[in-house]
């Protein structure tokens, strides 16, 4: 079911034009389902020709999700930038725009025609491959053009998320130095071209460390967060302190949920493949050196992270960060990457998926007693759970 025509329909759950009735557990209430979601994201097609979104190989990508139990995938459309002071926003990515809003088109088609609902995330990327956070165009003229080029790009991406039906839509990532700023007013404007555009619910993709100073919870239906949150703080954490951390996250962000009044979901998380993962996961696999990859350590921490939060009425779900357009593409990133294909974490995070959470409302179908009988830490005790993987 789109989430735009169930707004559409004015159920009664879904009492305010264009959003969630002002509750941590609105999604809940709503009856759409825990959101199970992949991030797939996109090949480099001039280098990669028929394997990225809207593809074959994509349709590969699409049936391992609903073979895994995801609900929902998240497609990342770029623009690219030259460096933190910005001129303007080049709408072509490895293709021009035109090539690209095809492929996404396609891309939503392939994956409702799967049962698969679609969060559309227009990204970022930053040429000089520094951090889009930090983008300062250094004076009031420099925001006010910036402002300008993103509100360009936003529409743009707005439009063919409307005509494409899909069902949630991010206006931004990891603005940090705008969105936390009295500087946000001037994107509050451009949310309010977007809802003309786009009918269904928003959100915006803060990271996880300055979600609680974003300014602009809102204007949007459901707080998001790039959730790469740290579960301990040093090497050699035992199975019990990353549950506690994990712990703690959950209780941080059960407080946030309750002051904003909205449900949250995860619009990433993630973790490396690599030894001590839970310390800083956000650090990019590129580049690193000496690595020892380490596929326990990547499931362990999924699922301290997670145990927690699926249980909680005010999580309306996660996106995992993440596949690939082409699946069997192994070249997109280091072995010791964030994807979980083929990996212990995998295990994990079928095991998650083909669980009851809490914001799924009714048992669904055929689940015994109400729930799935997985071997996981939501079904013992986050604490006490026994590994899902024995040394």
């Amino acid at each position: 079911m789109n989430i735009a025509l169930v707004i559409a329909a004015g159920l009664e759950l879904l009492a305010m034009p264009n959003g969630l009735r002002p509750t941590a557990d609105a999604w809940q209430f709503a009856g759409l389902g825990a959101v199970r979601g992949l991030t797939i994201g996109p090949i480099e097609n001039l280098r990669h020709a028929g394997r990225g979104y809207g593809s074959p190989a994509f349709e590969r990508a699409l049936d391992e999700a609903v073979q895994m139990g995801a609900t929902w995938i998240s497609l990342t459309p770029f623009g690219r930038v030259a460096d933190l002071t910005p001129l303007g926003i080049d709408m072509c990515f490895e293709a021009p725009f035109e090539d690209n809003r095809a492929a996404i088109a396609q891309a939503v088609a392939q994956a409702h025609d799967r049962g698969l609902r679609v969060m559309m995330v227009p990204h970022l990327w930053v040429e000089s491959g520094e951090w889009r956070a930090l983008i300062d165009p250094g004076s009031d003229a420099g925001w006010a053009a910036w402002s300008d080029s993103y509100r360009a790009f936003l529409l743009e991406w707005a439009e063919v998320a409307a005509a494409s039906n899909v069902d949630l839509l991010s206006i931004g990532v990891e603005l940090r130095s705008w969105v936390t700023t009295p500087r946000v007013e001037l994107l509050q404007s451009t949310i309010a071209e977007v809802r003309g555009i786009f009918p269904g619910l928003l959100t915006y993709s803060s990271n996880w460390d300055d979600a609680e100073l974003t300014l602009l919870w809102d204007e949007v239906d459901v707080i998001g967060i790039n959730a790469f949150y740290p579960l301990a703080d040093h090497y050699g954490a035992s199975r019990s302190e990353l549950f506690a951390g994990g712990r703690r996250v959950f209780e941080g962000l059960e407080r946030f949920a309750n002051d904003q009044k909205k449900p949250i979901m995860l619009t990433e998380v993630g973790y490396t493949t690599r030894r001590d993962t839970a310390i800083r996961p956000w650090e990019w696999p590129d580049g690193m050196v000496d690595v020892v990859v380490d596929e326990a350590a990547q499931a362990e921490a999924f699922e301290a992270l997670l145990a927690p939060l699926t249980e909680s009425p005010f999580v309306a779900g996660f996106f995992v960060w993440r596949y690939y357009a082409d699946p069997d593409d192994v070249s997109q990133e280091a072995e010791w990457g964030y994807s979980p294909r083929g990996k212990r974490a995998e295990v994990v995070l079928r095991d998650i998926f083909n669980s009851q959470l809490a914001t799924d409302g009714e048992p669904l179908p055929g689940w015994i007693g109400g729930r799935h009988r997985a071997r996981s830490p939501w079904r013992y005790g986050w604490e006490s759970s026994p590994p899902l993987f024995v040394e």
